[in-house]
């Protein structure tokens, strides 16, 4: 498997990252790996290398966002932020929006993950 330190062209790539992410609604998280598994392959690069190589793509896309991509939303695998200048700030976001966090300061992905649809969650119907 070729080694992939970038995808083969990084603006395309971004671009696709950030509008992905742009569609995360508020109060909703996905991982750097679920982001790059919701686009394809760029061309030319394998699916096995694209596995290992592309949520560090999307982390690269995700650290030059421009402002109006919620770049807040996305966290890793573990549900949790990954320790880095911002980190902090992530965290005060992601609780305004009403993202909760547990005592090992991690985010419940069944609860507050993002699969990919437009829609909000319904909520359950008191009546």
């Amino acid at each position: 498997m070729p080694a992939f330190t970038s995808p083969p062209n990084v603006q395309q790539f971004q671009s696709l990252v950030w509008d992905l992410v742009r569609r995360i609604p508020r109060g909703r998280v996905a991982t750097y790996g679920q982001i790059a598994l919701m686009l394809p392959p760029p061309p030319g690069v394998d699916v096995e290398a694209y596995r290992a190589f592309g949520p560090r793509w999307v982390g690269g896309a995700m650290a030059n966002c421009p402002d109006d991509v919620p770049w807040q939303r996305v966290i890793n695998s573990k549900g949790e932020i990954s320790p880095r200048p911002g980190a902090g700030r992530q965290r005060e976001l992601l609780e305004e929006e009403g993202v909760l966090f547990n005592e090992k300061d991690r985010v419940d992905l069944k609860k507050f993950g993002w699969t990919g649809s437009d829609e909000e969650p319904k909520q359950p119907s008191l009546f």
